[in-house]
């Protein structure tokens, strides 16, 4: 056997180069680059490995190790998980900053590779610099705080390990049922030591998304509830976009006559004027959407893994007879709440489904209903969104807004707070695969780091990221990311006063507005000069107060060279209506009568909960 005498991080590099992927008939790499921040856990290793290869595989410097993540995430999610980003970190608060970022990568199901230094195997200079010691388990570092969010954990121990570990990790960030991100803890002396690699681990690997094929009996269940079904409806979720399956859940719903509601990750899957899109569905989502919901006696669940946002806590369906079809990759998901399974890629699970189903197509005044529907839907947006005089501007207004002027090549993108609820009912997609919201994980500080990555990823049109005033303070360093490496954003900043959506659920469920606005947080309020900020990390930046305003300013960042930052302050009060329940914990026991009238109302709504039929 042939073998190559590298050092451990040497040869991680160089397998990872070896991988590649095709992409649109053209092959590429599968680890297109990693970002890096160096520190003493992996500057003198993993950094001389990656210097060695800078023209083969690019470093990119963040600014934080979780904004990193973030990018790399968000450029998985952009490219619909056919390249995979690697990001690593020293030992430490380096390598612990990253863990947000996975639980992200989790909740989503998106890939990333986290390399991450570790101590010494040796522990012959214990403890070292950022070590944190747990005295009767030496063998633990921070680095096992990444086992409960990654799909895949190892620690390299001895060179020799790369050649088993880095294969497997590749193969479960690929693998449409358990795709998840990847982490290897490297500890420094490990990563500097030699070993003769075979030859054979370096040689040039093409790797192609995997269809699992339906099987027979659960195909032909499917199809014989579909038959039987008097109102029908597809749930359109993420996994519509990672199997690429766009084309054909559009051509099946078009032959079957089925109409289509939308998750949050789902969004996109139709371009919003399509005849058989109605709207988003669930807490988050339009009434219209949710009535159909609540009527629909068979739903096909495509790629979706039924979050309580998806279902209004397992209250949007209504139908006591109601049949569930789980059309997904991962049986875990397949099988949720009694579903009937169809464990499939989403793309050939609705191709084989459509044979099946041969000419069959849904109720023509089922059909009818949902087009009714769709259209009250496009109304109630047009109203929602529609300028008005006085006041500052909603959410909904500038959404709006920016929505008018987008093209079918722009990219929105957002996580958290207020915008996915907003978004999700008044942004109408102009084209497919063009929606990123993070609420998998609902995590703040993802909406500037996740448009870097994302623009890593896209050629064509803006990639606008829409982003609250205190998720903005949480994690805004990328914007000097994204100057520094031309790569140019839209930043739409609304400023409403603190975390107003927060505001609103404890308001909202009998409690005092308390710890949320900044004018109610006991200290006086500082205003935060936005354009100032975010002109001193390389930005263009302005503000406005009115919808015309943002429109010009909109046109402006469109024909800018670099990333513009466009903020606007906006309504803390005033969200768009309609939406599922949403079921929180509330209070049994309260002074306050409001909290225990909420109480009361929670009760009530339980009592339609779809739990165990």
């Amino acid at each position: 056997m042939n073998t190559v005498r590298l050092t451990a991080a040497q040869a991680l590099v160089r397998y990872l180069i070896a991988q590649r992927t095709t992409i649109d008939g053209r092959e590429v790499p599968l680890f297109p680059g990693v970002f890096a921040i160096f520190g003493h856990g992996n500057v003198t290793g993993l950094g001389f490995a990656l210097d060695e290869v800078r023209d083969e595989l690019p470093t990119i410097r963040g600014q934080s190790e979780q904004g990193m993540a973030h990018a790399a995430i968000a450029y998985a999610k952009a490219m619909r998980r056919r390249q995979i980003m690697v990001a690593t970190s020293s030992i430490g608060p380096g390598a612990t900053n990253m863990v947000t970022a996975a639980g992200v990568a989790m909740a989503n199901r998106l890939p990333v590779l986290l390399l991450a230094g570790d101590t010494f195997q040796s522990r012959a200079p214990d403890p070292v610099l950022q070590q944190v010691e747990h005295f009767g388990v030496p063998s633990t570092t921070v680095n096992d705080a990444f086992r409960a969010v990654t799909r895949y954990w190892d620690r390299i121990t001895h060179p020799a390990q790369i050649v088993q570990s880095l294969p497997l990790a590749v193969e479960t960030m690929l693998d449409p049922a358990d795709c998840g991100p990847a982490f290897i803890g490297l500890p420094q002396d490990v990563q500097a030591q030699a070993y003769d690699y075979p030859e054979r681990l370096f040689e040039r690997r093409v790797h192609e998304l995997s269809r699992r094929r339906a099987d027979v009996r659960e195909l032909a269940a499917a199809a014989e509830a579909l038959r039987r079904a008097r109102r029908p409806l597809v749930v359109a979720g993420g996994g519509v976009h990672y199997s690429l399956a766009e084309d054909a859940l559009r051509s099946f719903v078009e032959a079957h006559d089925i109409p289509v509601v939308e998750t949050v990750a789902g969004k996109s899957s139709l371009i919003a004027d399509h005849p058989c899109f109605v709207g988003p569905i669930g807490v988050t989502g339009c009434d219209q959407a949710n009535r159909l919901a609540a009527e629909a006696d068979v739903v096909l669940c495509v790629g979706t893994r039924l979050q309580d946002f998806t279902t209004g806590s397992w209250t949007v369906f209504g139908d006591d007879e109601l049949t569930l079809i789980g059309l997904n990759a991962a049986r875990f998901d397949a099988a949720k709440h009694l579903a009937q399974p169809l464990v499939a890629d989403a793309r050939a699970g609705l191709e084989e489904l459509g044979q099946a189903l041969g000419e069959w197509r849904a109720d023509a005044g089922w059909a009818a209903r949902a087009r009714t529907e769709a259209a009250a839907f496009k109304q109630f947006v047009a109203e929602t969104t529609s300028p008005e005089d006085g006041g500052a501007p909603t959410y909904a207004q500038v959404i709006g807004a920016v929505n008018r002027l987008a093209d079918e090549s722009d990219y929105a993108l957002t996580a958290a707070g207020g915008f996915p609820g907003e978004l999700n009912v008044n942004w109408l997609s102009k084209g497919v695969a063009t929606f990123d919201c993070e609420y998998g994980y609902s995590c703040m500080g993802y909406e500037i780091a996740g448009a870097w990555g994302a623009r890593m990823a896209r050629r064509e049109g803006e990639v606008i990221a829409f982003v609250g005033d205190g998720s903005y303070l949480m994690l805004n360093s990328d914007l000097y990311s994204s100057v520094i490496s031309d790569r140019k954003l839209v930043v739409v900043l609304c400023d409403n006063g603190g975390f107003a959506v927060i505001d609103r659920l404890q308001t909202g469920m009998g409690g005092r507005s308390f710890n949320n606005m900044f004018d109610n947080t006991g200290t006086e309020r500082v205003r935060v000069d936005w354009v100032a900020h975010a002109t001193s990390l390389g930005c263009r930046a302005e503000a406005v107060d009115t919808v015309p305003e943002l429109e010009e300013a909109l046109a402006r960042a469109r024909a800018a060279d670099r990333t513009t930052v466009i903020a606007v302050e906006t309504a803390p009060q005033r969200w768009t209506p309609g939406g599922a329940f949403w079921e929180v914990a509330v209070a049994e026991v309260s002074e306050r009568e409001e909290i225990a009238a909420a109480h009361e109302r929670l009760l009530e709504e339980k009592r339609r909960q779809r739990v165990g039929w």
